[in-house]
């Protein structure tokens, strides 16, 4: 069994001793992928340029079972994608629909399709299947930096909206994020009766909001229930033998742009973590008999320094790190239900307060017959 998925004790020896598990992936190992073509192919006549791969890890899994999290598969499409497009091109906007549930068991190969290769924009189609079959389909675009323009805006940041909250303990002090969080399940975590599966490629804590979401006016209007994720790289964005013992390599690729694509492929894996929990939760509902991801949009209005993971300018704080990690986070919401759906919108601040990232998704949740006719 993979790390993404294993749980807190490994599989006993022959000798009945229970190993510890292997420590969860890396983001760039979780991510990795193998080419399947001929990159130098070029299309006949008015045909589009195709290219493939086919992802090597295991991908996570929130409990024991053969479903996997939907944010590894949109993540990893848009890594698909950034191996086609020429250095400097960055992506600033996916939006994609699941289409079948993904399964742990097989690995998900990639095509991804050019559609355009534009001077500052090009864009990508990308579908993942397993066994032939399309699990999601999204389009992907990328953007060259260009000249600043002189108007910019954007709200008050996180970090001072919560002031309150995110100043009463250090990113790494927060509880983590659970794999699933409804209190039924956490319950049974606290009772030892299941075990949270380890989240690999990112650290992910969670906020505590109870004081700010108990409030009669947000009980009375689940659309200003809050919920804040910390979270920040795990590993390092570059495992190659290539980069010297010291980092200096790592940190010249860094600044170059070199991980871009990848630190922007980890903020869209962590804008999907346990999102359509908090709309059941803002809605009151701690069952239902289905809960699915329907479509995912995610733009980022930033890229350079405010996208990138690690802070060159700290002191290291873990052995296994290149420098100090960088903590983002995202600030999420439900604005509305109804027809069997609900929509979640977050958004993803740096931790200077730049708005990185909006992200919005739709998703189906069904509750069951005693919570109401559906």
């Amino acid at each position: 069994m993979d790390s993404s998925a294993a749980n807190s004790n490994g599989p006993p020896t022959p000798g009945g001793r229970i190993e510890p598990p292997p420590p969860p992936l890396s983001f760039v190992n979780l991510m990795a992928l193998e080419r399947l073509d001929d990159p130098n192919n070029r299309p006949d006549g008015d045909n589009e340029k195709i290219e493939k791969f086919r992802s090597l890890a295991t991908p996570y899994t929130p409990v024991t079972g053969p479903r996997v999290f939907g944010g590894h598969i949109y993540a990893q499409s848009a890594y698909a994608a950034s191996k086609t497009v020429k250095r400097g091109f960055v992506i600033h906007n996916i939006s994609g629909s699941f289409i079948r549930q993904g399964r742990n068991y097989t690995p998900f190969a990639y095509t991804v399709r050019h559609i355009r290769d534009g001077r500052n924009y090009c864009v990508r189609a990308v579908d993942a299947r397993q066994k032939g079959k399309i699990c999601f389909s999204c389009i992907c675009s990328f953007k060259r930096a260009e000249r600043q323009t002189p108007f910019r805006h954007q709200p008050a940041p996180a970090q001072e909206t919560y002031r309150a909250i995110l100043d009463r303990k250090r990113p790494e002090d927060h509880p983590l994020s659970p794999c699933i969080d409804v209190d039924w399940w956490m319950q049974q975590v606290e009772e030892g009766s299941v075990s949270e599966q380890i989240f690999p490629g990112l650290y992910a804590r969670k906020a505590d909001m109870k004081g700010y979401n108990e409030t009669d006016d947000v009980k009375k209007n689940p659309e200003k229930y809050r919920q804040l994720m910390i979270y920040c790289l795990r590993g390092s964005p570059d495992e190659s033998a290539a980069v010297s013992a010291d980092n200096t390599g790592l940190k010249e690729k860094d600044k170059s742009g070199e991980y871009d694509n990848l630190y922007a492929c980890a903020h869209l894996y962590a804008s999907d973590k346990n999102s359509l929990f908090l709309a059941a939760r803002a809605l009151g509902h701690q069952t239902y008999s289905a809960m699915a991801s329907l479509s995912l949009t995610v733009i980022f209005h930033e890229h350079g320094e405010a996208l990138r993971m690690i802070d060159w300018d700290a002191e290291s704080q873990q052995k296994d790190e290149p420098s100090s990690r960088k903590w983002f986070i995202q600030e999420a919401w439900t604005p509305r239900s109804g027809d069997n759906r609900v929509v979640h919108e977050s958004r993803l601040w740096s931790p200077d307060g730049t708005l990185l990232a909006t992200t919005l998704q739709d998703g189906q949740l069904r509750l069951h017959e005693r919570e109401g006719k559906l």
